[in-house]
């Protein structure tokens, strides 16, 4: 019941945005205008208030180290699987593979982590990885396949200033850097449209549910992908996320890194967590294939309830 209540909240919005967009309540534009909304606005306000407060010693730890390491092998191998099996652009390649290895760290991680390892320290550190290290890589992977060849140097250079993701990133660590403590009367702006963020992603996530037809076919700039292997890229993203990602991480922690205890059961732990709903975000943003990301973080949430109780049942 403890871990079913951090997964409950998720699958309402989400069904909430299936219903808006069955029933057509917010118009044919909806998903686009809320996921845009939730990248340029709400989610740069959520990271700057999380990044600004947070300590950044907390990124000191071996095993924030260690889940580290095992998503950053977890991402390679989706990059590796993109080009060598599925034959992908590499922005897709980039952002499938953020899909098989990107955690749910905040709206779902931080409730679970509570409920389970009895604070949220560890995964809001990892959180911090994520934001700090893996976001600007995957954004500058895409950017630079997205981009004309010409202006890749340029629009690479001009990244942290024409990505509100990576600005406002960047801004919050200033902030946490430089020790400022800020008025209420300037974050409770932000505190408020930072709070949107979560609930605009899922509900965007929802309302391209029932545009599956759509998904059916390629866009015109991704090269062509049978429709079984498409299919069967979803499964494996799943696979990679649910199962391979925490066994990898257990097999680091418990002998490379020999942790045990609290810690290895953190590191597990947040390693089975399953997609986060940005990676759908930011396929939307760069008009990648959001069926792809849509289905992985949808299937990967549904599979982690078991995936996660396994864990906690074998190593809290």
């Amino acid at each position: 019941m403890n871990l079913l209540s951090g997964f409950l909240p998720i699958w309402a919005i989400t069904a909430a945005g299936w219903a808006a967009g069955r029933l057509d309540v917010l118009g044919g534009q909806a998903q686009f205008v809320l996921a845009r909304f939730a990248f340029a606005f709400a989610m740069p306000a959520l990271l700057f208030l999380t990044l600004s407060r947070a300590g950044l010693s907390r990124l000191a730890t071996p095993g924030v180290a260690v889940f580290a390491l095992s998503l950053l092998l977890m991402f390679a191998v989706g990059l590796v699987v993109g080009r060598r099996v599925f034959r992908r652009r590499p922005a897709d390649r980039a952002i499938g593979a953020m899909a098989g290895s990107y955690v749910n760290s905040a709206n779902l991680g931080i409730p679970v982590a509570v409920q389970l390892l009895g604070d949220a320290s560890f995964v809001i550190a990892v959180a911090l990885f994520q934001t700090l290290f893996v976001t600007p890589v995957v954004i500058a992977l895409i950017e630079l396949d997205t981009g004309g060849d010409r202006r890749r140097p340029l629009r690479l250079l001009l990244l942290p200033l024409r990505n509100p993701v990576i600005a406002a990133s960047a801004a919050g660590t200033a902030v946490a850097a430089l020790g400022l403590r800020l008025p209420p009367e300037a974050t409770a702006p932000v505190e408020m449209l930072g709070g949107a963020a979560v609930p605009a992603a899922l509900f965007a996530l929802g309302l391209s549910l029932h545009r599956r037809r759509e998904d059916a076919a390629p866009a015109p700039a991704q090269v062509p992908v049978p429709v079984r292997a498409r299919r069967g890229e979803r499964y494996v993203l799943v696979l990679l996320k649910t199962v391979v990602h925490p066994l990898l991480a257990y097999a680091l922690a418990r002998w490379a890194f020999r942790l045990d205890g609290h810690e290895l059961y953190a590191v597990v732990l947040c390693a089975g967590l399953p997609t986060a709903q940005n990676a759908f975000v930011y396929a939307s943003e760069y008009r990648l294939d959001t069926g792809l990301v849509r289905d992985t973080v949808l299937l990967s949430t549904v599979v982690s309830t078991a995936s996660l109780s396994v864990i906690t049942w074998l190593l809290a």
